[in-house]
């Protein structure tokens, strides 16, 4: 893996049971989130362990989304970060989700006046410094270069913008890890079998967890959106799984 400093800082080392080298990846996994986006909320309900509507509001807060602020949503998927965060602003016009898959997009569930975009965290199609906010749910494993789209985050925030990643962190400890493990790479694609329609979905639920075990050290993390420019950066941990990186662009 990438040392920290080069040029390219992968969230995780190829995963060759899903496919072969780094150049492949992205196309892989934007065909596994096109096949399997009409089952995400479906199963994202299904394997919430808290992380549902009510954390990724108060996430969204702790992280300092206010009433009026502009609001740019990476890797916006079906749009479960997104409806929350036009909740708070109080205007869904100020809502932007911006993801790579088309079929993300197509089963998104916004509210009216949300705009969807097609893009991803390297390449947002916004203006230089015209968002308040940017969040991402749960999508930092999926982007192909932290350093690249860490600058790209700070491009597209205003001065004094807010900046909020949500992810799932697998557990310090060696038995919770375990029961986590067994959890999402065990229990939650067998019930994927059952519930969802496309074939595909138990492959994502067991790519899922294999993201998370394999993904960099949240020091890591850290480190890099220090190198971007950003400032006040810290992480905030919920039941020792859920994590939020936080930091804004210096005034």
């Amino acid at each position: 893996m990438p040392t920290l400093r080069e040029p390219q800082q992968v969230p995780h080392s190829p995963l060759r049971a899903y496919y072969l080298c780094e150049e492949d990846r992205r196309e892989w996994v934007r065909s596994l989130f096109d096949r399997t986006a009409g089952d995400y909320e479906r199963m994202e309900r299904l394997m919430a362990l808290g992380s549902g509507s009510w954390y990724r509001r108060r996430a969204l807060q702790r992280a300092g989304l206010k009433g009026g602020m502009s609001v740019i949503d990476v890797g916006v998927g079906t749009g479960l970060v997104a409806r929350e965060a036009a909740g708070i602003v109080g205007d869904n016009e100020l809502v932007t989700g911006v993801d790579p898959s088309s079929g993300m997009i197509a089963n998104a569930k916004v509210p009216m006046g949300v705009r969807l975009a097609k893009g991803a965290a390297e390449s947002i199609p916004a203006a230089d410094g015209s968002a308040d906010f940017i969040s991402m749910g749960y999508a930092l494993r999926h982007v192909s270069d932290l350093a690249t789209a860490f600058r790209e985050f700070h491009r597209v925030l205003k001065p004094g913008g807010r900046l909020c990643l949500l992810e799932i962190t697998s557990p310090r400890g060696v038995f919770p890890r375990a029961l986590l493990k067994a959890y999402m790479r065990g229990v939650v694609p067998v019930l994927a079998r059952v519930v969802a329609r496309d074939r595909s979905v138990p492959e994502l639920m067991r790519y899922y967890w294999d993201t998370i075990e394999a993904c960099v050290p949240p020091d890591s993390i850290l480190d890099e959106l220090a190198a971007a420019g950003f400032a006040d950066v810290d992480r905030y941990v919920e039941h020792g799984v859920f994590s939020e990186y936080r930091a804004s662009k210096p005034r």
